[in-house]
């Protein structure tokens, strides 16, 4: 176990944040972080971090900031049709994505390239062209920080829903994620239908790394690379309206595009709405939306925290005023 103070976390956050923690632990067994726990008297704060590809840091952090490196993935049952996998919580999730893929194990393929770590996919719900990591996961096996307690919650107890899980909701902070189970299929199921997969495949026969290749390219083109432009993937999240409030928009905007969601209701791309805004490559200070996708914000060099938030405000605020639509941010400010 690494126990550190006042340590920066310059290395742990992709907006390239220069804050500090006051106490920054690394665990790389269960029993490690139990030993941990139980040895904290009193009340402590407690942050958990991945690979900080979805956190803001707006100032220095007062407490205690955990990052697990549980690393392993065990086939824990199989079929001749799918596998269960048992994954470290300290795992890059695209290592484990090119790892299925490697294995013939579908599913998983869409979600390439991703940024962040196993334990944090499961609290975020991440998900891209048409898939979730809900869709894959059977178990999350989690520490109480309270009580320093193993529990292990199923895909329903998770409570999954567009970019959300109890673990951003009731749970927050109160547990620590160590290992997630998926299950993945053996048998041919691409979701093509998503975004532009279909014409980045060009007419040739999908395959596992056919697919997970041409989510790669299309990733790369429309994102910047962290370790070049400091940014946290996709800073605002979907919105999703009522029909009735969609059809009345698309009266006045007929390109508007949309996909269905849960409960008749209509996602709408917040990148299109940003755009539409007029803010695709604007600048505010040192913080910008990103030239080529409007759903990104990035660190032009030496950017605080609370710049990026004043430029995300003012971006939610466009969009508010302009299409009567809220769009809130899918990356965590602290």
């Amino acid at each position: 176990m690494k126990i550190y103070k006042d340590y920066s976390l310059l290395p742990y956050n992709t907006f390239g944040m220069d804050v500090k923690a006051a106490r920054f632990v690394e665990y790389d067994s269960v029993e490690e972080l139990v030993k941990f726990l139980d040895g904290q008297e009193g009340p402590f704060p407690f942050l958990h971090i991945g690979g900080g590809s979805n956190l803001l840091f707006t100032a220095d952090y007062a407490g205690t900031v955990l990052h697990s490196a549980i690393k392993g993935r065990e086939i824990v049952g199989e079929t001749e049709d799918w596998v269960d996998i048992r994954v470290g919580a300290g795992e890059v999730w695209d290592d484990f994505v090119a790892y299925a893929v490697a294995c013939g194990w579908y599913g998983a393929e869409n979600l390439s390239l991703i940024p962040g770590e196993v334990g944090a996919s499961a609290v975020q719900n991440i998900g891209a062209y048409g898939v979730e990591v809900k869709d894959l996961i059977r178990f999350v096996d989690a520490i109480c920080l309270e009580t320093g307690r193993e529990r292990r919650f199923t895909n329903g107890e998770c409570r999954y829903s567009y970019r959300d899980s109890v673990f951003k909701k009731e749970l927050k902070g109160k547990y620590v994620i160590t290992h997630v189970t998926f299950r993945l299929g053996k048998r041919p199921g691409f979701r093509l239908d998503y975004g532009n997969i279909q014409a980045e495949l060009d007419g040739c026969e999908p395959t596992l790394d056919g697919v997970r290749q041409a989510v790669i390219r299309i990733r790369r083109a429309k994102l910047p690379d962290p370790k070049l432009l400091g940014n946290g993937g996709s800073f605002f999240m979907n919105p999703v309206v009522e029909p009735e409030q969609f059809e009345a928009l698309a009266k006045r905007y007929p390109d508007m595009p949309c996909y269905p969601a849960a409960g008749g209701r209509v996602k709408i791309p917040a990148g299109w709405l940003i755009d539409r805004c007029g803010w695709k490559g604007r600048s505010v200070g040192r913080a910008a939306v990103y030239e080529r996708q409007a759903l990104v914000l990035v660190n032009l060099g030496g950017a605080t925290g609370r710049e990026i938030l004043h430029l995300a405000q003012a971006v939610a605020h466009s969009v508010r005023e302009k299409f009567g639509v809220t769009i809130t941010p899918e990356v965590n400010i602290i």
